[in-house]
């Protein structure tokens, strides 16, 4: 923490290749974080992309009480739900406009025990797929994740419980 405390000064002070050790850093979860709520690689690289832009041009709100990953990652969750709410827009946007055309699903791979792990991440609710990585996969406490995603403690615990309970049933048939 305290060395991301020293690159986001340098980054106040106009030095931007430490925005890109923080990016470099920050990327693969802020990635996932995305990916958990939007379920598409092409959105989730583009609601991450947006959300280190916005990080940016707002690092001189960041006043270091709290971590600086969790700052961060409230604003990539905040991206990915309004590309979320962007997207069914357009559909319905679109399905107003043009007949309705149905688009293929993509084949998932399952060979391997983590394709599988996956798979069931996947299909839960995106607030549960993302509670499920940032706490088991990223290691963030409940009291971060209820920063980054804006609820309780209590409902993290409870959904949380919800998700792994759904994981161990669908995990048990898959497997």
């Amino acid at each position: 923490m305290h060395e991301d405390l020293m690159y986001v000064e340098r980054v106040k002070r106009g030095d931007t290749a430490s925005f890109r050790f923080l990016v470099d850093k920050y990327r693969d979860m802020a990635y996932t974080i995305a990916h958990r709520i939007l379920k598409s690689s092409a959105d989730a690289e583009d609601a991450a992309q947006e959300g280190f832009v916005k990080a940016y041009q707002q690092i001189h709100r960041f006043e270091g009480k709290s971590k600086f990953s969790t700052w961060l990652y409230t604003i990539i969750y905040r991206s990915a739900i309004d590309k979320t709410h962007q997207k069914r827009f357009l559909k319905m946007e679109e399905a107003r406009h043009e007949p309705h055309t149905d688009t293929p699903v993509g084949q998932l791979m399952q060979e391997e025990q983590s394709a599988l792990v996956k798979k069931a991440i996947d299909a839960l609710p995106p607030t549960e797929s993302l509670l499920i990585t940032l706490f088991y996969m990223d290691d963030c406490p409940v009291r971060e994740i209820a920063d980054i995603t804006g609820l309780t403690e209590v409902n993290i615990k409870v959904k949380l419980f919800r998700a792994r309970k759904t994981l161990q049933e669908r995990l048990r048939f898959l497997l």
